[in-house]
């Protein structure tokens, strides 16, 4: 058993700030970059490997990222808890906050479920490079599907909006940089989800299942889950987003102590470091990815996980 040195968390965190809230599995990257590289690299930043802390140090990256999302999403968890503490005080839900935070709640029940039951075996059996590579290039195949039948179905709908009413004119809606229309938005945005139904939250908060293989974005398949609810891609993201903070601090709370045994304390240092650079790493990514969704869709990714996937098994195969 390797401790990680610091390059090696650096780069890593680097990857999972990155690839943790872009739709592209930061699991799968960080069990094929290691793999892909290979040498004194394979071995440190092997996942599957018997005591290893690299999953802890992982873990430790993601609580990072969760916390970079509290900071950027702070307004919305105000909202959240406040409602939440309403809800349970006044026995109602009626409020968008109060709404909301028990959409979040049934959520993330189904995965806090599965992952205590079956994470600890996927991974271990799963969390190798090529099932990494294959679930990468799946990962791929279903955004882009997604978003073609998306793109089909808002074709249908549009012709017949003009069958309907052939003198319709379309109306553009301009970016205002106002700092305060852009809370509005936020609130608008949080409107717009709390009008889920509970089943649609408990189905959306169940693809999250699925970002316990490694090469499934837990923020691509949530993403997915939205759209195919109905949801635009903006708001999509804004739930994905927000459901994934509670599993992953959950998730911390339970690995994130492995790092203070005394036989992995010299991973300790550069858990640190690369959790600070995952941090920045996430808001930066957050703050991008949540203009870039308001009118870009999931395709330039899926193109890149079908890529990437299938060239990784490629040369997996060849070199096996």
């Amino acid at each position: 058993m390797a401790d990680l040195t610091y390059p090696e968390a650096i780069v890593v965190g680097l990857l999972q700030g990155v690839s943790e809230l872009f739709p592209v599995s930061s699991l799968g990257h960080s069990v094929l970059l290691p793999a892909l590289v290979g040498g004194q690299w394979g071995k440190d930043l092997d996942i599957t490997a018997e005591g290893s802390p690299y999953l802890a140090v992982l873990v430790a990256m993601h609580v990072a990222t969760a916390i970079a999302l509290v900071a950027f999403f702070w307004q919305d968890w105000v909202r959240v808890i406040s409602g939440l503490i309403t809800s349970i005080r006044y026995r109602r839900i009626e409020t968008t906050g109060e709404r909301l935070a028990w959409l979040l709640i049934i959520g993330t029940i189904p995965v806090g479920i599965a992952g205590l039951a079956l994470e600890h075996t996927l991974r271990s059996h799963l969390g190798k490079p090529i099932p990494a590579a294959i679930f990468l290039a799946v990962n791929g195949i279903v955004l882009y599907s997604v978003e073609k039948l998306r793109k089909k179905k808002d074709a249908a709908e549009s012709g017949r909006a003009r069958r309907a009413d052939p003198e319709a004119t379309i109306v553009i809606a301009v970016e205002d940089t106002n700092p305060l229309t852009a809370i509005a938005v936020d609130e608008q945005s949080d409107r717009r989800l709390a009008k889920l139904t509970f089943v649609d939250a408990l189905t959306i908060g169940a693809a999250q299942i699925l970002a316990l293989l490694p090469g499934i974005s837990r923020s691509g398949i949530t993403i997915v889950a939205g759209l195919v609810k109905g949801l635009r891609h903006e708001d999509a993201a804004r739930f994905a987003f927000l459901l994934a903070t509670p599993v992953i601090l959950a998730a911390g709370a339970l690995k994130v102590p492995e790092l203070f045994k005394p036989a992995v304390s010299g991973s300790l240092g550069p858990a640190i470091v690369g959790s600070i650079v995952a941090g920045i790493a996430s808001y930066v990514s957050v703050k991008f990815l949540t203009s870039y969704f308001e009118t870009r869709t999931l395709n330039p990714f899926a193109i890149y996980c079908t890529i990437a996937g299938v060239g990784s098994l490629a040369y997996f195969l060849a070199t096996g």
